[in-house]
């Protein structure tokens, strides 16, 4: 399907330049007289000037070779002027395109965040420019200045194609067998390169949430993954480069062996030294110069433009549709749902135990949840799969309706705030650091935000909003409250506390708890006090092979794990 796509795109591009390829054509059979007088001029110095004592006459011979290499220069001006004419066009062509392609992606229905499209923009075309450039230059070369060996080699004595043709035939078997797994080779390549651009630009655009949350190992298991296959997809194209050796030493080096062993046997068959001569300066001065070329373009460049061109000349996404479909809404007739998991199973590393299997929960917009059980279950990896910071091994995690990988990171952090226990304040004012993820906060908004969570005792101590403070000079408390107040503040509707209010005394956590949940939107707690739970709308409780979700009087019934935890957290507050 691709090389069909891209050979209908070549054909379409090429069919409009037919004058160029004319004019190209005319340059390309001069080169190939060339190529022809050089190794005859060269055979009939020996065999009529200097073998037979004339070296007048070999000299005129010579004469005529260097004429023909000194005419070579036109030829190669006029070559390259006919080749601007297709190259620039093709890169117009394709930045054209790539343009209209990242235009159509970016409002196309359940866009996501293309972080390749400037790649396509610059590099791949100018890859796929001068690319072509050697390709065309190479296969020209080759043909023309074959055609003019073999006449030469014809004209001199036809049993030397009896020694030259085979291995050169048998070179080019090879190496045209080994273009396909070339390409693929190629393709994998420039995925795996891609894919780790794309860590990377994750990674550094997420890196103080990654660290805030604790999901260092994950990300970097994520980008070890992206490594190694960017590292083994180039141990493939070095085994491939490999072979494309072997066809250049079959094709373009056995012949000269073949001919120098085949020398006697040559002879006796009428073969004058001179056309010997002839014959090996055909093959090491015109034939295997061309076929380097050839097969080093083809192998390397030729695969580089075959998969930018599939990529480029890939069908344009469908534009999206001013309809209700288009708005995330993953059923008809219903609110959508703040959050939804669905056959959800989430495991640290391959045959790891699943802390998640197979959670089904759905929150609702507005609810307030809590999430409850022993410690090390799963609640933390909870929040991060919702969160979309952990990819679950199976399942689907949505947020408003639309799956958390369909989501741009801009989108991501307006969606949903994920408050780790240990909260991360930077050096700066305590306005900054409340605003961090809302910077166009008003002054009245934030000023509602530390009445809403009584802060203004921690304002106090700091000497007001608008005074440095230093992170380390903060209890762990305090932390814990600037991080709240910063949720507060932000535009995101589903908040997620994994333990985030744990060390707050039971007052401080019942404010914050009553403020978040007074704004619009949903709140996901982590409990680790039963006041924290009894306040929730819903309880969720894991337990590591099932998961329980209810009010509180109904897990009492239903959960004897919620039951064991509410005596616990009563024995505690005894």
């Amino acid at each position: 399907m691709a090389s069909r796509r891209v050979r209908a795109s070549a054909a379409v591009f090429l069919g409009r330049r037919k004058g160029v390829l004319v004019r190209l054509t005319a340059w390309s059979v001069a080169e190939s007289a060339q190529t022809f007088l050089g190794g005859y001029c060269v055979a009939r110095s020996l065999d009529d000037g200097f073998l037979r004592g004339a070296p007048a006459a070999g000299l005129l011979w010579l004469t005529g070779a260097v004429v023909a290499i000194l005419l070579g220069a036109p030829v190669v001006r006029g070559v390259f002027a006919q080749l601007a004419h297709l190259t620039e066009p093709l890169r117009d062509d394709l930045v054209r395109r790539s343009v209209r392609h990242a235009l159509r992606a970016a409002t196309a229905a359940g866009a996501t965040v293309d972080t390749t499209a400037v790649s396509r923009l610059t590099s791949q075309t100018e890859i796929a420019r001068d690319s072509f450039a050697g390709l065309v230059l190479a296969a020209r070369s080759f043909v023309f200045v074959a055609a003019g060996a073999l006449v030469g080699l014809l004209s001199l004595a036809p049993r030397l194609l009896l020694v030259v043709l085979p291995p050169m035939v048998l070179g080019l078997a090879l190496f045209t067998a080994s273009l396909r797994p070339m390409a693929r080779a190629q393709h994998r390549y420039l995925d795996a390169d891609e894919a780790v651009g794309r860590r990377a630009e994750i990674t550094c655009t997420a890196l103080r949430d990654i660290v805030a949350c604790g999901a260092q190992e994950p990300t970097a298991a994520h980008n070890r993954r992206a490594i190694d296959e960017a590292a083994a997809a180039q141990r493939a194209m070095a085994r491939w480069a490999a072979a494309r050796t072997l066809s250049v030493a079959t094709a373009g080096q056995l012949p000269v062996f073949l001919l120098l062993a085949a020398t006697p046997w040559l002879h006796r068959h009428g073969v004058t030294t001179g056309a010997l001569v002839g014959a090996l300066t055909y093959v090491l001065q015109a034939l295997l110069p061309a076929l380097q070329t050839l097969m080093t373009v083809l192998g390397a460049a030729g695969a580089r433009l075959f998969v930018i061109l599939d990529r480029l000349t890939r069908p344009m996404p469908e534009p999206a549709l001013p309809t209700a479909a288009h708005q995330g809404h993953p059923r008809v007739g219903r609110a959508t749902a703040a959050l939804e998991l669905s056959g959800v199973r989430a495991a640290y590393g391959p045959g790891a135990r699943a802390v998640l299997d197979d959670l089904e929960l759905t929150v609702e917009e507005g609810e307030h949840i809590a999430v409850v059980g022993p410690s090390g279950i799963g609640k933390s990896t909870l929040l991060h799969v919702a969160a979309g910071l952990l990819a679950p091994d199976q399942g689907d995690v949505r947020l408003a309706g639309r799956p958390v990988a369909h989501h741009r990171l801009p989108e991501l952090a307006a969606l949903r705030v994920l408050l780790p226990q240990e909260a991360y304040v930077f050096t700066g004012t305590l306005r900054e650091n409340l605003r961090y993820l809302r910077p166009d906060a008003r002054r009245s908004d934030v000023d509602e935000a530390v009445r809403a969570l009584a802060l203004e005792p921690l304002v106090d101590r700091l000497g007001g909003l608008d005074r440095p403070l230093t992170p380390e000079a903060l209890s762990l408390g305090e932390r814990q409250l600037i991080a709240l107040g910063r949720a507060h503040l932000s535009p995101a509707r589903l908040l997620l506390l994994d333990e985030a209010t744990c060390h707050l005394d039971p007052v401080a956590e019942a404010t914050a708890e009553r403020a978040l949940r007074a704004r619009p939107g949903t709140l996901v707690v982590v409990a680790h006090r039963l006041s924290s739970a009894l306040r929730a709308d819903r309880i969720l409780v894991l337990d590591g092979t099932r998961a329980a979700y209810g009010t509180h009087d109904d897990l009492l019934v239903r959960s004897a794990l919620y039951r064991d935890l509410v005596g616990h957290w009563n024995d505690v507050q005894e």
